[in-house]
């Protein structure tokens, strides 16, 4: 008899962190993203109208700026700096993510950094005043205290006085989901571009106080709107 053979899908010899950017494909983030996951699910899903979101940018952005995680640059594109000529770091594993960001932020000549922040970074990259880390811990895989080492390959990267890294994530546990945020938590969770079933506000509010000298929280909808400062 001849021996049976075992072949892994793509998405199957993924680790759990390509994983989650593997569906940012271009197409994916030209045609789908904004609308579908910057519009749709922030409003009706996790009850957090994008314009919270952008409001934090407004509050928190600096003109030397480094953004994690990029999308589309939607919030970055929308937002106003604090000058007319800001320095702007896009960073992402995705290059996808990266390429579409970064010709949409054109106007601004935006550095491009691929990294994976659940590792150190290894790259020459200039200090930042500001860190944004929008949508991002809740598609980490593990739980929120091993995602936290991200802070610790962050925080170099900020300037020694006054710095700060702010975002917003969605939470797993702890807060009222709606039917559609359930429905969307299951499937994204199971297919991998979540990781945050069990994702608290406690256990973030645990992780900012270890990294960070002064940190804020606070929940709107589904999400969790944090900064920390050094």
């Amino acid at each position: 008899m001849a021996k049976s053979t075992r072949v892994k899908t793509a998405e199957q010899e993924l680790d759990p962190v390509a994983r989650s950017v593997a569906v940012y494909t271009k197409s994916y983030l030209e045609a789908v993203y904004d609308p579908l996951v910057v519009h749709f699910s922030c409003r009706y899903a996790w009850k957090c109208p994008n314009r919270r979101v952008l409001d934090f940018y407004n509050e928190h952005v600096s003109a030397c700026h480094l953004d994690v995680g990029v999308g589309t640059g939607y919030f970055l594109e929308k937002c106003h700096f604090p000058s007319s000529t800001p320095k702007i770091g896009l960073m992402d594993l995705n290059l996808q993510c990266l390429r579409v960001a970064a010709h949409r932020l054109r106007h601004y000549h935006p550095a491009t950094y691929q990294a994976n922040v659940l590792k150190p970074i290894q790259i020459d990259i200039p200090k930042f005043d500001s860190i944004g880390l929008n949508w991002v811990l809740h598609c980490f895989p593990g739980t929120m205290q091993s995602k936290g080492v991200a802070f610790s390959h962050l925080k170099p990267l900020l300037n020694d006085k006054g710095g700060a890294i702010f975002g917003t994530t969605v939470l797993g546990t702890g807060v009222q989901h709606g039917w559609l945020a359930k429905k969307l938590l299951k499937i994204y969770n199971e297919v991998g571009a979540f990781s945050n079933i069990n994702d608290s506000l406690a256990d973030l509010e645990s992780v900012l106080q270890a990294h960070f000298r002064t940190y804020s929280t606070r929940v709107v909808g589904s999400f969790a709107f944090f900064v920390g400062r050094i």
